[in-house]
């Protein structure tokens, strides 16, 4: 009877808009929702870095190199970000990180793509973190309040990510008849899996429900995934790009574009751990971690030396 008042209270505190806190009482399914989510993310954030960091050395420009390190750095930060938020909730870092490192974890299907040029790197921008963006929006208003909080930040720069993709497509799109080849090419490689950055269907997702409740999420995927295409296509015809969706039109009634059928079978297998570059992420992830071990150790005994010292200058002092 206890356990069922809590429950209602909770409803109706996020119902009226309030955010959760860390000390707050919440039901064990609202923690473990928001610690699978806000891993996740974390997880993508970081195995996000990869697919971009393959081209600073390649970069065309001391210009765009400069952009593309910041980007990449940026990115290493949101992961901080919400690793911490993560840990508001109870769960260990080293625990999340592990999980990553080991395959269990989960991480956005869209970076188990390769980036094969240079105008990948303006795709990303443009449609992956265009995509991030939609979502992303939508979270700063999430009712746990320190992912809310993460988001805002992390939103304010996602949008330099994305104005970034784009203006590398619009001088490659504006370009030679083969840079122009080059952003088509890549835009047929990414449309696709940026539209699988959504989620399942709604009928297909188990979570979603009980997240829009909880006002953990602000809209559905479907939602979320027609806003991105409404929101693109624009940008992709000023671009001169064609879309690769032989079904996508203008639906006058709904006010929407109608577009073709995700293949949910490619990204079932991308999440299962079978898609282009799933085993070279979780492995360079491990790499870097194994090389990581001197900094760790570093930090940690540089951490225990001014506790230390602190603690003999409090010891003084009194």
């Amino acid at each position: 009877m206890e356990n069922t008042v809590l429950h209602e209270k909770f409803q109706q505190y996020v119902e009226a808009e309030n955010k959760i806190e860390a000390k707050d009482w919440m039901p064990d399914g609202y923690r473990k929702t928001l610690i699978r989510q806000i891993a996740q993310h974390a997880h993508s954030e970081v195995v996000g870095m990869l697919p971009e960091g393959n081209w600073i050395t390649r970069a065309p420009s001391l210009r765009r190199k400069t952009i593309l390190l910041a980007k990449v750095q940026d990115e290493a930060g949101h992961g901080l970000y919400l690793y911490s938020a993560a840990e508001t909730l109870g769960v260990n870092r080293d625990q999340l990180i592990e999980e990553l490192n080991t395959g269990k974890a989960k991480y956005s299907s869209i970076f188990n793509y390769p980036t094969l040029s240079w105008a990948d790197i303006g795709a990303i921008g443009w449609l992956v973190d265009g995509a991030a963006i939609v979502n992303q929006v939508s979270l700063q208003r999430t009712s746990y309040g320190p992912y809310s909080r993460a988001m805002i930040r992390i939103c304010k720069e996602e949008s330099f990510h994305q104005r970034q993709g784009y203006e590398i497509m619009i001088s490659l799109s504006k370009g030679s008849a083969e840079q122009k080849k080059m952003a088509q090419d890549a835009f047929n490689r990414w449309w696709w899996p940026s539209l699988m950055m959504f989620g399942p269907s709604d009928s297909a997702s188990a979570h979603s429900s009980q997240n829009m409740a909880w006002r953990i999420k602000r809209h559905s995927n479907d939602e979320l995934r027609q806003k991105f295409v409404d929101m693109t296509v624009p940008q992709a015809e000023y671009l001169g790009l064609t879309i690769p969706d032989p079904d996508l039109k203008w639906n006058e009634s709904r006010g929407h574009y109608d577009f073709g059928e995700i293949d949910w079978t490619e990204f079932n297998e991308v999440v299962k751990g079978n898609g282009p570059c799933n085993k070279e992420r979780v492995e360079t992830r491990r790499k870097a971690y194994a090389e990581g071990e001197w900094v760790r150790e570093a930090a940690n005994a540089y951490a225990a030396k001014q506790a230390a010292k602190n603690t003999t200058e409090n010891s003084i002092a009194s």
